[in-house]
């Protein structure tokens, strides 16, 4: 019933299957929990336990994932590692030491591009992770297809499980989605300003600025004057801001300098 509600659920944006994750043997509850947080900020469902030490359901895990809530709800626990892969066809296992097993070697950025590849095929994928103290063990890397780590510094490798989940999931989500953006504020203000609205804009400062006896020395001017369109041209403002600096030029011209006291 677990594994039906959970590939029930949507996921925002990303039409294609998320990799399952998989935590072989997990100590402590608040990790689970920000691991949960972490897969729900990237749209990953599908979270597996290996024999969690303290048990599960968890409070702690709860408590921590920040209202993942159908991460959490979702879970499922295993015996054992070969049970909570049995159902994959393609799986990475994460780790930051060197091991001797012949098996590639790629960075998250790679692995959620092949993560993709698979899944656009109908594979299912998932990411395997080791214990918060060392990792994992040979046998349990022995069981995935590719070996994934991170260009940590090797004088401090160890990361934190739900650190190394994130990584992974922003990898895999930045792909799924094309590296769209929840929200932009590019129209907030509309359409860019026009040329003409420009130049009427250009006009009515140099008039005003020109009456104030700014442009001095006087044989300066035309170099002055370019110099200053040229910052409004960068500023690439639409054309509500431009009627908002026409608005602020003929306050200026309207009221003069007002000092204190008047």
């Amino acid at each position: 019933m677990q594994e039906q509600q959970a590939h029930e659920l949507e996921i925002s944006g990303v039409e294609l299957a998320a990799p399952a994750v998989i935590l072989c043997e997990p100590q402590l509850g608040e990790n689970i929990g920000m691991v949960a947080r972490a897969m729900a900020n990237f749209g990953l469902i599908d979270l597996r336990l290996v024999n969690p030490r303290d048990g599960w359901p968890s409070d702690k895990a709860r408590s921590a994932a920040s209202r993942a809530f159908h991460v959490i709800d979702n879970t499922r626990v295993f015996d054992d590692v070969e049970s909570a892969v049995a159902d994959l066809q393609y799986v990475f296992a994460t780790t930051a030491r060197n091991r001797d097993i012949p098996k590639p070697v790629i960075d998250a950025e790679q692995a959620a591009q092949e993560a993709m590849a698979q899944t656009k095929r109908g594979v299912k994928v998932g990411y395997m992770f080791g214990r918060e103290r060392w990792g994992l063990n040979n046998d349990e890397v022995a069981l995935a297809n590719k070996i994934v780590t991170l260009p940590v510094d090797p004088t401090y490798a160890s990361l934190n499980i739900a650190q190394a989940v994130l990584v992974c999931a922003y990898e895999w989500r930045k792909g799924a989605t094309q590296n769209s953006l929840p929200f932009t504020l590019e129209d907030a203000d509309g359409e860019p300003a026009s040329k003409d609205e420009m130049n009427y804009f250009f006009k009515h400062i140099e008039e005003a600025l020109e009456l104030r006896g700014f442009f001095r020395p006087a044989e300066k001017k035309p170099t002055t004057v370019r110099r200053l369109r040229n910052i409004f041209q960068k500023a690439n403002l639409t054309g509500h801001e431009v009627r908002i600096m026409r608005g602020v030029v003929a306050c200026f011209e309207k009221y003069g300098v007002k000092r204190k006291g008047e």
